[in-house]
């Protein structure tokens, strides 16, 4: 699907990048049995291999415990700092379209 996107971004001057489309095309095609079922199979294998992902997240922390150590506390700080930003933002637009279906 992503390369279906891309092809149709470059081929058609779209101004949405490739995996974007992409992403759009597969939403739709999830509607069909065939390529969901396959599609939740392999999120399912995914999904039960996740801790795998965090295995290289610890060891670059443990590489640079220096910079830790040293920026720690900023790093904290602005991803604390980010990720209520992020949910104050998310809750802020959940509102308003909250507001205009109740209009």
């Amino acid at each position: 699907m992503q390369s279906l996107g891309e092809l149709l971004s470059r081929g058609l001057s779209l101004p949405f990048p490739g995996p974007v489309i992409g992403m759009m095309l597969l939403l739709m095609a999830l509607q069909l049995p065939a390529v969901r079922e396959p599609v939740a199979a392999c999120a399912n294998f995914l999904l039960s291999h996740l801790s795998l992902l965090f295995v290289p997240v610890g060891v670059g922390v443990m590489t640079h415990l220096g910079l830790m150590g040293q920026y720690g506390v900023r790093m904290m700080a602005v991803i604390v700092l980010s990720t209520w930003l992020g949910l104050a933002v998310t809750v802020l637009v959940l509102q308003a379209f909250r507001g205009q279906r109740d209009a």
